[in-house]
């Protein structure tokens, strides 16, 4: 199947979680987070989740990675023109602000060098058995994982299991290092 037909479907399938059922599905995404190697992590880029894409809570491993780290960087993501993100480093008094497409983002902060990120949780609907991801179409983390160090991990996170493969991959698509689901932990 191709990107265009999976996002309509995914983006359904997501919608369709009732609220009690995405709480569920969010914990035992954690659980399997919470069972990765993080030896050697001191930065950690994640995300705001977006409430209406039905995004993983993702605040839950920043917090779990926040206790068990002491002096742990955590980035977000700020889009910085067109077509290219920064990751922000952010403290206790960042300010967040939501852009025009309902993305949460730091308002202001240093930028921090993609070659220093060890870990980067990235957005998905669904990830395919190579670990190819299929994102929400406009290519800013596969342009900022080109800047990354090849050993950073890149972790996704999805409800559903993952796919045969997404027909319309292409060469300048970056696979994750691991796919989670609630009941698994995929390694590519």
């Amino acid at each position: 199947m191709n990107k265009t037909a999976l996002r309509i479907e995914y983006k359904k399938k997501r919608n369709e979680l009732s609220p009690a059922h995405k709480l569920r599905l969010d914990d035992l995404l954690l659980l399997q987070f919470q069972q990765l190697n993080f030896s050697g992590v001191q930065s950690f880029m994640t995300y705001w989740p977006m409430q209406h894409q039905v995004e993983p809570n993702t605040h839950l491993f920043s917090g779990y990675l926040r206790h068990m780290i002491p002096g742990l960087n955590i980035l977000y993501p700020k889009v910085n023109g067109k077509d290219t993100m920064d990751a922000i480093l952010i403290d206790e008094n960042t300010v967040y602000e939501t852009s025009n497409w309902g993305i949460t983002e730091p308002e202001s902060g240093s930028v921090f060098a993609p070659l220093h990120i060890d870990m980067i949780l990235v957005p998905l609907l669904v990830f395919d058995r190579q670990g190819y991801r299929l994102g929400y179409g406009k290519g800013y983390y596969d342009r900022f994982l080109a800047q990354c160090r090849e050993d950073a991990v890149v972790v996704g996170l999805s409800y559903f299991d993952p796919i045969g493969a997404i027909a319309d991959t292409h060469e300048f698509d970056i696979p994750l290092t691991i796919g989670l689901t609630p009941q698994h932990i995929y390694e590519f």
